[in-house]
């Protein structure tokens, strides 16, 4: 048995052309229901904590769940689920995944880093040969969902997923109430629009805040912008995802949100959402069936 030394962030991959490493990623997402990407066009939005809640709220639904955290600048997703320091282990069918919680399977840049400091200094090419291992080199297994966490905004990371992974049925966007976001949002709609990619949804983080104190709901950040984007651009709006105080101590405490706080608006927002993707995505798998009939 085989242990992955954890030496800094360096990924080896065989020489191979791209055709071959596409027919690889091919190979191994045959086993994978559904591969859905989750973007935004800025960071601060909250992209990597609807991802790993997303899919945790997933495998609460019953759902074999993988996270492919591939933020490589600025990997989160292990801290938020608590998984921080899991060494991972190659086996003969390749690279296990890091268990989170309720199973769900992660893979993330974090858990190859040799400290808090070490910097991801990476251009575009090694960014693409690790997307592709993070496919081809993980033992996934069956999964029904693959969720990717993608870095913000359309760089290299973005193009070699939409031009590149031969099986991405679909994108989620996230933003949040401001026109700021609206406009760069905007952009990364249009970018995998252009590239093929499908939108499944928005979903508008820091929607509102509730005050208890005052029984009001105030809308800290502006107007909605998850409403102006749908409208705009026809795509569903999934949820609005309301502000809670609790989302950043849960982060900070590595307690994944969505199981520390099970009745709360935020969870019950993502379980919605959550449902509406995985209808919009059979009901889209359904029609291609027809078609080719």
């Amino acid at each position: 048995m085989l242990r992955v030394e954890r030496k800094g962030p360096s990924i080896r991959m065989p020489p191979v052309v791209m055709d071959q490493r596409k027919q690889a990623a091919l190979e191994k997402l045959k086993n994978v229901k559904y591969v859905v990407a989750i973007t935004s066009g800025k960071g601060g939005v909250g992209k990597s904590f609807i991802a790993s809640n997303l899919a945790l709220t997933m495998r609460i639904l019953g759902y074999e769940v993988g996270l492919m955290d591939i933020d490589f600048h600025g990997p989160s997703t292990p801290k938020m689920l608590g998984i921080r320091g899991q060494r991972l282990i190659a086996l003969s069918g390749g690279i296990q995944p890091a268990q989170g919680p309720l199973g769900l399977k992660v893979m993330s840049l974090d858990f190859l880093l040799e400290d808090d400091d070490t910097p991801v200094i990476w251009r575009g090419p090694i960014k693409t040969t690790a997307i592709f291992q993070f496919i081809t080199d993980v033992s996934w297994g069956n999964l029904d969902f693959l969720v990717i966490d993608m870095p913000p905004g359309t760089g290299d990371e973005a193009i070699t997923v939409a031009q590149e992974i031969p099986k991405i049925d679909g994108v989620i966007f996230v933003t949040i109430p401001s026109e700021v976001s609206v406009l760069v949002v905007g952009r990364s709609i249009t970018f995998y629009k252009r590239l093929g990619r499908k939108p499944i949804g928005i979903i508008e983080n820091m929607s509102s805040f509730y005050c208890p104190d005052s029984g009001k709901t105030y809308r800290v950040f502006g107007k909605g912008s998850g409403k102006t984007l749908s409208e705009k651009y026809g795509i569903p709006l999934l949820a609005e995802i309301p502000l809670d105080p609790r989302i950043g101590e849960a982060n900070d405490e590595g307690r994944p949100y969505v199981l520390a706080y099970p009745e709360s608006p935020v969870t019950k927002s993502l379980i919605e959402a959550a449902k509406k993707i995985t209808d919009i995505l059979n009901s889209s798998r359904n029609e291609d069936t027809e078609e080719t009939a």
